[in-house]
């Protein structure tokens, strides 16, 4: 029998130890997050380039006018910053004085300490904390403890925390208002798996939360800081062992994928409809994102065609070498691009399909794509506005240079382009759709069954029943 949950003093008030996943581009926005702290959690708001409304309340598309990438950076700054306001106080507005709103912010995004300060300067007494992950945020605790802000940092192992505590978070320990444990092999959006790990072999969590507590422990950390298990957490019951059980300390946990299907939820119909239909093993952990790191979306069409476009792909050497002695004489122009004999017949064969165009990757590979495929990943480099603070795809860094010193990558893409699409309203098989690896469960559970879409509240009070 489901022992149930018992509330949590956060922000200053009781709420229940249920957080709200922040999902960015614009896929968490202010009528998510602020039903879901209206329904006594915590909400949270994405700061990930989150939407921002013109005075009849229509959103404004964030279109880039100026030439350079530097001029579009600041443009996306300002657009970020904006738009997280006003999510935040719409939040705010929405859940009148109940639960808590937190913002998400990707410390790998463009511009995310500017960012970050530029919203909690304007959010006082709004924000109760900030989660953040994808990278090693060390500036995160001395930046939101200037405002009075809790800190939530994401780590996928107790090494990341340690790190994170020693070189910095030790010093704003008060702040500390939990530890988001995501799971890398089966959270939606950018996992944090480390090259140690395999990306087939998924790992128990339990045992790796209970390093990270003990890792807690020994910095002084009390157990009545919780640890927020993210990924995989469907029906609470599951996770029964897991509450009130001292090897962990407190716990509380983390729904990302199932507020996606809520009437609050802002995500296009499309989408939505795409999570009811979803069959075990459709989400894929891939490595195709300019991020670098791995990420967890539906294998649609678009995720296809990247798997695709890997495929056709071969090495090559700049002179006669070791078995590269064939000249390569398709899909470029010049005679220096030694191959091997196999993957000469290859490269013949796929420029025989239409695939005439080979480009370099920064790992001395060529891939093979079609004009048109050329023509839009061209584009799409050209238009850069600098949304990561490291971009593999055109090489964009958020650096003096504003250059990462290596070839842009055209086995990636546009993230900022295809996430900003599908959120509003693009064509779900040719964009990137981030889920968590339990999404099938859409399919399976009754709560869903004959195409029923809960409130926000609904969806709480039936978390709560262990369900």
């Amino acid at each position: 029998m489901f022992k149930g949950l018992t509330p949590i003093v956060y922000g200053g008030r009781e709420v229940w130890p249920l957080v709200e996943g922040g999902k960015g581009v614009a896929a968490t926005n202010h009528a998510s997050a602020g039903a879901w702290a209206a329904a006594g959690g915590i909400g949270t708001v994405s700061a990930v380039n989150a939407d921002s409304y013109d005075p009849e309340g229509k959103i404004i598309p964030q279109v880039y006018k100026a030439l350079t990438r530097r001029e579009r950076h600041e443009e996306l700054v300002e657009y970020a910053i904006e738009g997280a306001v006003q999510q935040v106080k719409r939040a705010w507005d929405i859940a009148g004085g109940k639960g808590a709103i937190n913002i998400n912010v990707l410390w790998e995004m463009g511009g995310a300490q500017r960012i970050l300060h530029g919203v909690l300067e304007r959010t006082k007494g709004l924000v109760a904390g900030v989660t953040c992950g994808a990278g090693m945020p060390y500036k995160l605790s001395e930046i939101t403890a200037s405002y009075g802000v809790s800190y939530l940092p994401i780590v996928s192992s107790g090494r990341a925390f340690s790190a994170l505590w020693k070189r910095a978070y030790s010093k704003a320990a008060e702040w500390l208002a939990a530890v988001v444990y995501e799971d890398p092999w089966l959270a939606g959006g950018h996992n944090g798996l480390s090259n140690a790990e395999d990306p087939l072999a998924p790992q128990d969590p339990y045992p790796r939360v209970k390093v990270l507590r003990e890792t807690m422990r020994a910095g002084g950390i009390s157990d009545d800081v919780p640890i927020v298990m993210a990924g995989g957490v469907w029906f609470l019951r599951d996770w029964d062992e897991w509450i009130d059980n001292p090897e962990l300390g407190k716990i509380a946990f983390q729904f990302g994928t199932r507020p996606l299907l809520t009437q609050e939820s802002p995500i296009p119909e499309g989408w939505k409809a795409k999570l009811m239909d979803i069959e075990p093993g459709e989400v894929l952990l891939h490595r195709f994102s300019p991020t670098g790191f791995y990420s967890s979306a539906v294998r649609n069409p678009f995720l296809r065609e990247l798997e695709a476009r890997s495929e056709r792909q071969i090495a090559f050497s700049t002179q006669e070498a070791g078995d590269h002695t064939h000249q390569l004489d398709v899909g470029v122009k010049g005679r220096n691009f030694w191959v091997t004999l196999g993957d000469l017949m290859r490269a013949r064969e796929w420029y025989g399909l239409g695939y005439t165009d080979a480009l370099k990757t920064p790992d001395n590979t060529l891939v093979f794509v079609t004009p048109e495929e050329k023509g839009v990943i061209r584009k799409d480099q050209a238009d850069c506005m600098g949304c990561l603070s490291q971009c593999a795809f055109s090489s964009w860094a958020d650096t003096d240079t504003n250059s990462t010193g290596r070839l842009a990558d055209p086995r990636s893409f546009c993230i900022q382009k295809t996430l900003q699409d599908i959120a509003h309203g693009g064509p779900i098989d040719q964009n990137l759709m981030f889920a968590g690896h339990g999404a099938y469960n859409f399919k399976k559970d009754p709560f869903y069954s004959n195409g029923f879409v809960p409130t926000v509240k609904q969806l709480v009070d039936r978390i709560l029943t262990g369900d």
